[in-house]
């Protein structure tokens, strides 16, 4: 199976997906992705007149700089 963001089709380019897909994938409202974008908080977008898209890597490079890094946690006593 080819990798999604594989370049694909005539061009060679990367998948795009759209604002209801992107929320799909994430579980969260399409309004939750606007309002990232407006506050410069969700990944970045291309703009097309009044549509976004969003490359499938760039949302990967965003997705790894949200995970949570906790510290290690001491053992208790045992």
């Amino acid at each position: 199976m080819d990798d999604i963001t594989t370049p694909s089709g005539p061009w060679g380019l990367e998948p795009l997906i759209d604002v209801e897909e992107l929320a799909a994938y994430l579980g969260v409202p399409v309004t939750t992705i606007y309002d990232w974008r407006t506050n410069g908080k969700g990944p970045p977008a291309y703009k097309f007149g009044k549509a976004l898209k969003f490359a499938v890597s760039d949302v990967r490079a965003w997705l790894v700089r949200q995970r949570e890094h906790r510290p290690p946690t001491e053992p208790g006593p045992g």
